[in-house]
């Protein structure tokens, strides 16, 4: 596909997604109520919404600069930070979030980071938030059983679909990690195949680069393995990470000074909307999303509110991920410009010098 009709459609799908919400915020009867609750929230409380959003990013972020210091890269918590809004980025704006991990992977590479590293720091970091979102979700779970059967129903059935699919990539990465011969015979028929209808010029060339990052990230997840404490630290960034964004809901909840339903049964609902809506194949997860937003929190908010509740916690759990992401791709890019400008402007006066000696 023409990457401008990529960007068209991407561009036209956040637009839709973010007028769907609208609609839904404002198409209540009991608008008028909660307009009144929203002119009284707490500044105190969207403070805390921002901090939420802050531990999510800044954890990751941490996750990933923590492994990458241990494999001796210098490389400064801004620059780990910077890939990784950028990840999240691509992750909302493509399909199933299949553009994220890539593009932190090359962005991780202009760093001075190795494909080979880069993708392992950024698959340990997808299995760990995979399990601890299954483990927290499982917990609250238990926890608030009767509770979460009696408000959701027969949606539960989703909640159970949701833990298969999320704790189901955590095996079936740590097979490609280790089965290497199996996925080194995978990756060579898929070059033969792609080489045989000529998207591959050199189909060796590209085998042979692509088993030396094969080689490098197979050593480095099974030196990682070898490590108890390592693989504690990762999980212990996602645990602080996914409880900033399954915190939100809670938080929301406070800011419109609702009342009757325990903040922690809150918590528990929104990490089983997490669970149950984050493999759905759309950018951002959008409509699983907000369905289950409105489903799941049906009767907590309160007086009408639900429809504006909705809208502050997608923005802070989608949007502002799309703003802060797109401010830094475009200030990641200021470099790189600066540097061609500079090349440009050196050619022509090497070539303005050539001239000059012709003549």
């Amino acid at each position: 596909m023409n990457p401008k009709l990529k960007k068209i459609l991407s561009a036209a799908f956040i637009v839709l997604s973010l007028s769907l919400v609208f609609i839904v915020a404002f198409s209540n009867p009991e608008l008028g109520d909660a307009w009144q609750a929203l002119q009284q929230m707490s500044w105190g409380w969207i403070g805390c919404l921002f901090l939420c959003w802050g531990f999510y990013v800044g954890f990751e972020s941490l996750g990933t600069l923590i492994y990458l210091r241990r494999q001796g890269y210098t490389l400064s918590f801004w620059r780990s930070l910077g890939a990784t809004l950028i990840g999240f980025y691509y992750s909302n704006i493509t399909p199933g979030a299949s553009g994220g991990q890539p593009m932190q992977v090359y962005t991780l590479r202009k760093a001075g980071v190795s494909v080979g590293y880069g993708t392992v720091a950024i698959t340990v970091r997808f299995i760990c938030n995979q399990f601890m979102a299954c483990l927290i979700s499982l917990v609250l779970f238990l926890v608030n059983r009767d509770f979460v059967y009696a408000q959701l129903g027969d949606a539960i059935w989703f909640v159970r679909i949701g833990w298969l699919i999320n704790f189901a990539a955590v095996p079936l990465v740590l097979l490609s990690a280790f089965r290497r011969m199996f996925i080194q015979r995978v990756v060579q028929g898929l070059i033969g195949f792609l080489a045989r209808i000529r998207l591959i010029r050199e189909p060796e060339t590209t085998i042979a680069r692509v088993s030396e990052i094969l080689d490098t990230y197979h050593t480095a997840m099974k030196e990682l393995m070898r490590s108890a404490g390592r693989i504690l630290v990762q999980l212990l960034c996602s645990a602080l990470s996914m409880l900033g964004l399954m915190g939100t809901t809670v938080f929301v909840y406070c800011a419109f000074g609702q009342t009757g339903t325990a903040l922690h049964r809150v918590l528990t609902l929104s990490a089983l909307l997490f669970i149950s809506a984050s493999y759905t194949p759309l950018p951002g997860a959008s409509g699983a999303q907000e369905g289950g937003f409105l489903l799941y929190f049906k009767g907590v908010f309160q007086n009408g509110t639900i429809g504006l509740a909705l809208l502050i916690w997608r923005f802070f759990t989608y949007y502002l991920f799309l703003l802060i992401g797109a401010l830094t791709l475009l200030l990641a890019k200021i470099p790189s410009r600066r540097a061609e400008k500079n090349k440009a402007r050196e050619e022509n006066r090497q070539d303005g010098e050539g001239e000059e000696e012709k003549r």
